[in-house]
């Protein structure tokens, strides 16, 4: 498998990480958001929305959208288990996971900052317009989960977790303070010290600028 994406893509973190605990074998190739190579037209007819991740299959099916290859991977490689099998259970963590996918996000990306700036905001404008969103989700998130434990829903990791583990690399970005959010922090302490979501970090990525 091919995973098309970037160091500091929050989305593609998901999807590595989910990777790397599934045990699935994947090489990857960076698309430098920065240099707009996301609009090349070569890439842009493997994904047509010109964002990351892609993941191309061993049999050359493409795969767009985090959360849609999240839950592939969770119907393909079920062990180990990133949803839990009760529905109700399921869709409390999805709910949480999708907070930062759908509410959070899309209103936090790159595009929407290039935007901000083209429309004339200050850097101090655009900060506090990251934040803004990322506190209300994030007070969102924190009432959604379990209020004790290792993860958001047990003591192993679930798609909101991984969720959370991106989004909080562009908290401590952005300079979000985290005093309310003493339980995320917890929760990415314990995420972070999984070696597979450990190698999964901007950090650690072969295009890390």
């Amino acid at each position: 498998m091919i995973l098309y994406g970037y160091w500091r893509s929050t989305t593609s973190l998901r999807v590595r990480a989910a990777l790397n605990l599934k045990g699935v074998v994947y090489e990857t190739r960076s698309v430098n958001l920065l240099d707009g190579a996301q609009r090349a037209p070569e890439y842009a007819a493997l994904n047509p929305g010109r964002g990351v991740p892609t993941l191309v299959l061993d049999d050359g099916t493409v795969l767009t959208q985090s959360m849609a290859i999240l839950d592939w991977l969770e119907e393909t490689y079920p062990d180990p288990a990133l949803l839990p099998s009760d529905p109700v259970a399921r869709a409390h963590v999805r709910a949480a996971a999708q907070v930062i996918a759908m509410d959070i996000h899309p209103v936090n990306n790159l595009r929407v900052v290039g935007h901000l700036k083209r429309l004339g905001h200050s850097a101090d404008e655009v900060r506090d317009w990251m934040c803004q969103w990322m506190a209300e989700g994030f007070s969102a998130f924190q009432r959604l989960i379990a209020p004790t434990g290792r993860f958001g829903f047990g003591d192993a990791p679930t798609q909101a977790d991984l969720c959370l583990v991106g989004q909080m690399v562009n908290a401590r970005r952005w300079g979000l303070d985290m005093t309310p959010f003493a339980r995320l922090v917890e929760i990415d302490e314990a995420a972070r010290a999984i070696p597979a979501i450990h190698a999964a970090l901007p950090e650690h990525q072969p295009d890390a600028q």
